[in-house]
C-alpha cells in the first residue's frame, strides 16, 4: 500500500488560481515582496496556510484605512 504524500506548497499558477488573480501578477507581487513566497532556484512556491493568514491582514488593513465618512449616518433632511 503506498502513501500519497502530499505538497506543503502549490506554484505560482496555482497560487494565482487560489486568489483569482493573473500568473504575471502574482510574480510581480512575489518579486516585489508584497505577498510571502518561498523562492527555489528559479520556482517561486507559497503555501496556503501563510497566503490565507495574509489575505486576513490585508482584509484587516484595509478596514482600518478606510477613513469614517457621513455615509450611513443619519442626519436630517430639509424641507
Amino acid at each position: 500500500m503506498s502513501e500519497q504524500l502530499a505538497t506543503a506548497t502549490i506554484n505560482a499558477k496555482e497560487a494565482a488560481h487560489y486568489l483569482g488573480v493573473s500568473y504575471w501578477l502574482i510574480l510581480d507581487m512575489a518579486k516585489k515582496n508584497l505577498i510571502p513566497c518561498i523562492h527555489a532556484g528559479d520556482r517561486v512556491l507559497f503555501r496556503k496556510e501563510t497566503i490565507d493568514s495574509w489575505m486576513m491582514d490585508q482584509e484587516e488593513q484595509s478596514i482600518h484605512r478606510c477613513e469614517p465618512t457621513s455615509y450611513g449616518k443619519i442626519r436630517k433632511v430639509k424641507s
